[in-house]
């Protein structure tokens, strides 16, 4: 009954944990709703584009009457916004923007016009597109699917450690197996493919996608060391709450970017100290 319990609370905080990072990831659509001609429509807003996938924005808006116009520019940057129409296609309204190299970055706003007028949506607040490599499935789909089993595996074994459930060390082995291998060598190769770099975190820079799964890792690594002879539960706890803590900080938050003066990538600094 215990283990039970266990389980269901386990699976309730990491889709909880999954859900929340994926709803405030930088990368993710931005959703927004807006009415024209008096038809309310749910615009998912693209912010992350793959170097071989079209580079464009679109508005799943099925009215060919409304016009629309897309004003971008590189991000912080203090050229003038230049201008994209969208032209109505089967699926909706698309506007044609220039692809940018990987880790280069485009901030936009949109202006649609109906039979009421005009509105313009995110001009105070840009929505920013972030462009990266394609990342082939073979190496995506299970860097992906590990790290939620790790995940997991590793809140299971806090809880059991919290109960006192003598099984909690054989989960924290299996979390720190899944965390090397889907966070230490499948995680740097998605990097690679993605942004060209390896490894971008602590000593080499300051990715904070990086930095944070190394936190994560040591910490299981303490934890595991340190339950090898004795019942230590209290270092898989703290190893849980970190990964946990971890898992909920937005993916690609402070992530690589270019920098078009020097055409080199550089990377954002970490900014949460465990």
């Amino acid at each position: 009954m215990k283990k039970t319990i266990l389980w269901t609370l386990t699976v309730i905080i990491t889709l909880s944990a999954a859900y929340y990072q994926r709803k405030t990831g930088p990368t993710y659509p931005k959703q927004v709703k807006v009415t024209l001609n008096d038809t309310l429509y749910k615009l998912k807003l693209v912010r992350s584009i793959a170097l071989d996938e079209r580079s464009a924005v679109r508005l799943k808006i099925k009215d060919p009457s409304i016009q629309a116009k897309l004003y971008f520019k590189i991000l912080n940057s203090k050229e003038e916004y230049q201008i994209s129409e969208f032209a109505y296609e089967k699926e909706g309204f698309f506007a044609a923007i220039p692809q940018q190299p990987a880790a280069g970055k485009l901030q936009y706003y949109i202006e649609l016009t109906d039979s009421k007028g005009t509105q313009t949506l995110f001009k105070d607040q840009n929505i920013v597109i972030r462009y990266k490599g394609g990342v082939p499935s073979f190496i995506l789909v299970p860097h992906v699917i590990i790290m939620f089993v790790a995940m997991l595996f590793s809140t299971l074994a806090g809880l059991m450690a919290l109960a006192k459930v003598p099984q909690y060390k054989k989960y924290a082995f299996w979390t720190l197996l899944l965390l090397t291998a889907g966070g230490m060598i499948l995680g740097p190769v998605v990097q690679l493919y993605a942004f060209g770099d390896l490894w971008t975190g602590v000593p080499f820079g300051w990715d904070l996608t990086d930095n944070k799964t190394l936190i994560a890792f040591l910490f299981w690594i303490l934890a595991v060391y340190m339950n090898r002879k004795t019942d230590k539960p209290v270092y898989t706890i703290l190893a849980a709450f970190v990964l946990l803590l971890v898992y909920s900080i937005p993916h690609s938050l402070f992530g690589s970017q270019l920098d078009y003066a020097s055409g080199k990538v550089t990377q954002g600094m970490i900014m949460l100290f465990f």
